[in-house]
């Protein structure tokens, strides 16, 4: 499913918490699709169930997951409502990015260019117009 960095000073738990995410931004994972057992999943990446099952517990706390206790995980539905306090949050990370971007010689074109490429993605047409991910 995908890739961890052991040697990153990020924790394996963040990383598969960011991983996760992007799949399903990515719509690689749908609405409602079961995801892998706690147990398969540590054992697929040589990685603790603890750190597994920390993971899934922040996703869940974050809304992009949902649990059914005895069935596992599923990928929790797009909402329509987009929290507020979560969107405030991003614009400023995003403000940040963006300017320390700018700072080291990005332009105002590739920054609408990346824009478009993200925008692009989040709506499952890729850049050759196949609808594919990889």
């Amino acid at each position: 499913m995908f890739q961890l960095d052991v040697r990153s000073r990020k924790p394996i738990y963040e990383q598969l918490v960011d991983k996760i995410k992007e799949l399903i931004i990515n719509r690689i994972l749908k609405p409602d699709e079961q995801l892998p057992s706690v147990r398969m999943l540590s054992s697929q990446l040589t990685v603790n169930p603890n750190t597994i099952q920390r993971a899934y517990r922040e996703l869940e706390n974050q809304g992009y997951i949902y649990s059914i206790k005895g069935k596992g995980n599923f990928v929790a539905a797009i909402e329509l409502n987009p929290n507020e306090q979560k969107l405030a949050e991003l614009k400023t990370d995003l403000k940040r990015l963006i300017a320390e971007a700018i700072y080291l010689g990005l332009t105002k074109d590739d920054i609408y260019v990346l824009f478009h490429e993200a925008h692009q993605q989040t709506k499952g047409i890729n850049s050759d117009d196949t609808g594919s991910f990889r």
